[in-house]
């Protein structure tokens, strides 16, 4: 194998712990209008991923740093081309950001909910449009032959790519719902648990027709084991919710999106970005590729930095294993 066919498995590992991270993360951020009933119950689903939020967004730096150093010519298009939507995912991450740090710093109500509100869409719209993104990348877009994005922002708002949105939303939103319950105790640990199972059963209906398409399109063997995979993750999910096992439940929600993604990559290889103007024209691992100097040496280093890394993530999510609920909740110091 060589080091450019490396750099694409390990971007799209990157980009599955993204989603795998920051999919529950967006799911709960949604969760605060969807299942919070006061003010208190927020503040319960804020606190479950509170201190772990930004390290989760360091997946997103690093599959983009990783995209820029051993693909340049895949960087390129794919932000020039993609520019409004990705800048509309920044400056919601960025707000997002701000929403955490800032809604407590005041004790009035509307400078709470407003911050709340920038919570709730600023999870939803990005978790829509990375859906929008990555289906448009599996399915081609309008490159010519010096490998420059010719179309226009309305072109990426096709059906699959719009399904692959919806997918991506409700995905990581029953994703959010079963890790609240497997962080929270009383009674919205209950309601998440009937609210996951709702969610459930509309990720797979939109699940199921979004792979189906891509398969039928673009898939092999490969992506075809990946994709039954997905869906049998998502069923058993979905059973292990329904009986309580929460851990269970958010270890399949997790395999489901890690199936999910990983054949979207199987699909795509060995192209980064295909052509829909011309085959010859699109973007591959070989024609997108740094040099391998270039390769050798980021290999060196993620080989150094990637378990620190690693360890250091997980030891933070073990620290803050446990379950809390609205009697955890102090009253605010203002």
């Amino acid at each position: 194998m060589e080091l450019h066919d490396v750099w694409f498995v390990l971007i799209a590992v990157l980009w599955i712990g993204y989603f795998f991270l920051e999919g529950f993360d967006f799911g709960v951020g949604i969760l605060t209008k969807l299942l919070a009933r006061d003010r208190t119950e927020k503040r319960v689903l804020i606190n479950t991923i509170g201190p772990v939020w930004d390290g989760n967004e360091v997946w997103l730096l690093t599959a983009g740093g990783a995209t820029f150093a051993a693909f340049p010519e895949w960087y390129a298009t794919l932000f020039s081309g993609f520019y409004l939507p990705l800048l509309i995912i920044l400056v919601c991450l960025i707000v997002r950001g701000v929403a955490f740090e800032y809604r407590a710093k005041r004790p009035e109500g509307n400078w709470q909910r407003n911050w709340e509100h920038a919570l709730f869409w600023t999870s939803l719209i990005p978790a829509f449009l990375w859906g929008v993104a990555f289906g448009n990348i599996v399915r081609g877009v309008k490159i010519d032959k010096n490998f420059e994005y010719v179309g226009n922002f309305w072109d990426l708002l096709n059906p699959y790519a719009l399904l692959g949105g919806l997918v991506t939303l409700t995905l990581f939103t029953f994703h959010g719902a079963v890790f609240a319950a497997l962080k929270t105790v009383g009674d919205i640990r209950t309601r998440a648990r009937s609210l996951a199972l709702k969610l459930g059963l509309v990720t797979a209906v939109a699940a199921l027709g979004f792979l189906i398409w891509t398969q039928a399109n673009h898939g092999d063997g490969w992506s075809l084991a990946a994709m039954l995979v997905a869906v049998l993750a998502l069923v058993a999910a979905i059973g292990a919710n329904q009986i309580g096992r929460e851990g269970w439940a958010f270890a399949f929600s997790g395999v489901t999106i890690i199936a999910a993604v990983a054949m979207l990559f199987l699909t795509l290889f060995p192209n980064v970005m295909p052509s829909t103007l011309n085959p010859a024209w699109s973007l591959t691992v070989t024609n997108a590729s740094s040099s391998p100097y270039t390769l050798k040496i980021m290999t060196w280093c993620a080989g150094i930095a990637t378990p620190l890394v690693l360890l250091y993530q997980s030891w933070t999510y073990w620290v803050f294993r446990k379950r809390i609920g609205t009697q955890h909740i102090a009253e605010p110091a203002h």
